[in-house]
């Protein structure tokens, strides 16, 4: 790889940037490549294939060629509502994945760094804590606390900034109580229908570990759809 391209990618990772190297492995030749820009004339005619494994966040050789995709992207950002066992187990599953998480609760004595030592912790209620945590559509929202007081406002959020990824924990009469409130407060049948209630895939599983099991195939499930 040549020094001026190690260089700045160096540069971009320090910066937090989100680009894709791209190597030939027949000539060692590498280009650096961005979602917005032109790409270099000798591989612009794989722009389409380049553009896939970017969004697909898949590394991997582009088919048919010689190229090699290696993408760096931002951490998705992951908000549990509710520092409950669920959360727990969630976080310990996901902390091998490029997943930037924070929990929170307003209830300290559950939001603390001896259960969650490698999450952000926010010991506020939702609306407050996301003027420091705010939600956008790179965001995955995830509400477990079971009560409506905490995890109402935290969902209407979500649904006003478009997270990616809504999901809320209850049976399925809870999730209709819920999707209830929300049409009360002025949302819609379409926007409710983006709420994953009962969140997590069925697969039949109850306990915590199961449950949060469910959640980070579901989470990861839509990530790659992005």
């Amino acid at each position: 790889m040549q020094l001026k391209i190690l260089k700045e990618i160096i540069s971009l990772k320090n910066s937090k940037k989100e680009f894709s190297v791209i190597t030939n492995l027949k000539t060692g030749k590498s280009y650096i490549f961005f979602i917005d820009k032109t790409l270099d004339e000798d591989i612009k005619n794989l722009e389409e294939q380049i553009k896939q494994s970017y969004l697909s966040r898949r590394d991997g050789m582009i088919k048919g060629s010689d190229l090699f995709v290696k993408n760096y992207h931002r951490p998705i950002k992951v908000v549990v509502i509710g520092a409950v066992h669920i959360a727990q187990f969630f976080v310990e599953y996901a902390r091998h994945l490029n997943l930037d998480i924070y929990i929170i609760d307003p209830r300290g004595y559950f939001a603390s760094d001896k259960r969650f030592p490698t999450a952000n912790i926010i010991n506020l209620w939702p609306k407050e804590a996301f003027q420091y945590c705010p939600l956008d559509d790179n965001t995955a929202l995830i509400a477990l606390t079971h009560d409506p007081k905490i995890d109402d406002p935290a969902i209407q959020e979500g649904l006003k900034q478009k997270c990616f990824y809504i999901g809320a924990l209850g049976s399925k009469k809870t999730h209709e109580n819920r999707c209830k409130r929300l049409m009360e407060n002025g949302f819609n049948e379409s926007q409710t229908q983006k709420i994953f209630g009962p969140i997590g895939i069925k697969f039949g599983g109850r306990s915590a570990p199961e449950i949060a099991l469910s959640i980070i195939f579901q989470l990861m499930t839509e990530i790659y759809k992005q």
